[in-house]
């Protein structure tokens, strides 16, 4: 169904937004230098670092350099996702599987009542964001429309050179897009049409992933543009 030219149907409205996304994004990302791709805004900050420079327990690629990762968590801000998933009837075990973390830290924040307490997430580069992202379409696409069989977190070399990164990063999106546009409404109904092993895709409708990669897309992409606002404006001092 099309309304004056907008589909309105289930992959059209999700399409469309991705689309609307990856146009601001490609404008928003224009004229990356390396310095700026790179920039830690604060000490301590994540990044892309040489594999024997690394200060993250799970820091991780292929090759010489890693994208930083800490040691497995479930921020404040998935307390809900969680308890979403229990309610669903996903074992305690299944989901400390899926979040990398121990029984009785699931049951310890089933258990929680109240606000949750205030999430101290390490700060990110821009070249971190965009490795991320990276790392969770490439995964992505793999296993839902790949052979299903490599290691996502061995897909995506993080060499640090922004117009390198920025080229295979669209390509690797535009692929992912194409793919998408071909699924059928069986497939978007299918639970787990995507096998990505990380998270909760296998027992989810595709929609839901669609709609969750979406969501990964337009808010890392909304901090990097915040990233950029944070360095163009940045105290400099003059010669």
């Amino acid at each position: 169904m099309e309304i004056e030219g907008a589909r309105t149907d289930r992959l059209g409205l999700l399409l469309d937004q991705f689309d609307h996304a990856r146009e601001m994004a490609q404008v928003r990302l224009a004229g990356l230098s390396d310095e700026e791709y790179l920039w830690e805004p604060v000490p301590g900050s994540w990044s892309i670092r040489r594999r024997d420079q690394a200060t993250t327990p799970r820091a991780f690629g292929p090759g010489e350099w890693v994208l930083d990762l800490g040691a497995a968590d479930i921020p404040a801000n998935e307390y809900a996702e969680v308890a979403r998933q229990a309610a669903g009837g996903m074992s305690v075990a299944k989901i400390a599987d899926d979040w990398s973390v121990s029984v009785e830290r699931v049951e310890q924040i089933l258990a929680h009542t109240g606000a949750p307490e205030p999430d101290d997430t390490p700060v990110t580069t821009i070249a971190w964001r965009l490795g991320h992202l990276h790392f969770h379409f490439a995964g992505g696409w793999e296993w839902t429309f790949g052979e299903r069989r490599h290691e996502p977190k061995l897909l995506t070399d993080f060499t640090p050179s922004a117009p390198l990164a920025l080229e295979r990063f669209w390509a690797l999106i535009d692929r992912w897009r194409d793919s998408v546009g071909a699924v059928t409404d069986e497939q978007l109904d299918t639970v787990g049409f995507s096998q990505y092993p990380y998270g909760s895709d296998p027992d989810d409708p595709f929609i839901a992933v669609l709609a969750g990669a979406n969501l990964e897309f337009i808010h890392h992409m909304a901090e990097i543009a915040l990233l950029r606002d944070l360095w163009r404006t940045r105290p400099t001092t003059s010669g």
